[in-house]
């Protein structure tokens, strides 16, 4: 166990290599109860998310539908990323706990003259079940919602009282995320224990986000990096010409400027793992290009993997400087497998 911004989180069950191999092959559960989960309602909730968020909400047609968006600072730097729902009593965000303090604080400045109400929910967690066989395992509950929100759409969903399943995840693998009380959570973590789900701990969660190509905020984004320069672009939306979100004109402007950094994936021969800050060149002894952002070994490729922000290229290798040592690299997009 770890303290993982103040909530006690488990590594890992047993191992962290067999947990990462459940989740691609079967079934896997994490309690990700630590995300921070924010609802908002009001006249005015929609013309503000439309404001707060790089990515538009108007996509969002059902409720349970769910988007994936940056919040952008003034700058256009990434303060955090998220998902929003439509909700039947208007929104919901669930953002990352580590940002908890700062987003809570950004969204309530820039909240001020709007009629909006905003509510954190403590009282509801969140499971996750993840793998291609989570639909076998979830219809052994008997469980109406889940059956229904099975036959959804990825980014979509249904609920029912306080009971949101989504079809989404931090893994790549077919799944669904599930909020609901505590009290029930307590309850289906041990009744998908018994339907043939695995508990999964952080140490996978990494592995398996890695391998599917998805930033961590802290290490691919934060306030200082442009959605530009951490493969977000496609989470700005600038279609409507209207839309004055918050970074738009800042985040315009770096697109024009076209000199910005970008995200590379890289696979490494040697059994060495490179860390994030690590040194990229592009040339054996060359001048400093890029920094690897995150990096590990990858169970499923049975070789070292990183992410990593460089400067534009065409090249195909570079090298990563590793205590000392040059280690070649090949270089990728930024996903490693074809989920």
């Amino acid at each position: 166990m770890i303290n993982f911004h103040g909530w006690e989180m488990p590594i890992h069950y047993g191992s962290q290599i067999k947990e990462h191999e459940i989740v691609r092959n079967t079934c896997g559960i994490f309690d990700v109860s630590h995300m921070t989960i924010l609802d908002f309602s009001g006249d005015q909730s929609k013309s503000f998310l439309r404001r707060l968020l790089s990515n538009d909400i108007e996509k969002l047609k059902e409720n349970s539908d769910g988007l994936y968006s940056a919040m952008l600072n003034d700058k256009g730097y990434v303060l955090d990323d998220l998902i929003v729902y439509k909700m039947e009593f208007g929104y919901r965000l669930i953002v990352n706990c580590a940002t908890r303090d700062k987003d809570m604080s950004w969204i309530n400045e820039n909240l001020i003259n709007w009629d909006v109400s905003m509510k954190e929910r403590p009282d509801l967690s969140i499971l996750s079940v993840q793998g291609p066989k989570t639909d076998e395992v979830l219809s052994r509950i008997k469980n109406d919602l889940f059956i229904t929100g099975l036959n959804k759409r990825p980014f979509s969903g249904t609920c029912m009282d306080q009971t949101l399943v989504t079809r989404t995840g931090y893994t790549g693998e077919k799944g669904v995320e599930i909020v609901l009380s505590e009290e029930e959570a307590r309850i289906l973590w041990e009744e998908l224990l018994s339907a043939g789900a695995y508990p999964i701990g952080l140490g996978a969660r990494d592995t398996l986000r890695l391998e599917a190509g998805f930033n961590l905020y802290g290490n691919e984004m934060d306030e200082t990096i442009s959605p530009l320069e951490c493969n977000m672009d496609w989470t700005v939306d600038l279609d409507d010409m209207n839309r004055n979100f918050i970074g738009k004109s800042s985040y315009i402007d770096k697109k024009k400027q076209a000199s910005h950094s970008i995200q590379k994936g890289l696979i490494f021969e040697e059994k060495i793992i490179v860390r994030p800050g690590q040194n990229i060149h592009f040339e054996e002894n060359g001048s400093y290009q890029g920094t690897v952002t995150s990096g590990s070994y990858s169970p499923t490729l049975k070789k070292p993997i990183a992410l990593a922000r460089m400067s534009m290229n065409n090249n195909d290798y570079c090298y990563a400087q590793v205590r000392g040592k040059k280690i070649r690299a090949k270089i990728t997009k930024p996903k490693f497998l074809n989920l």
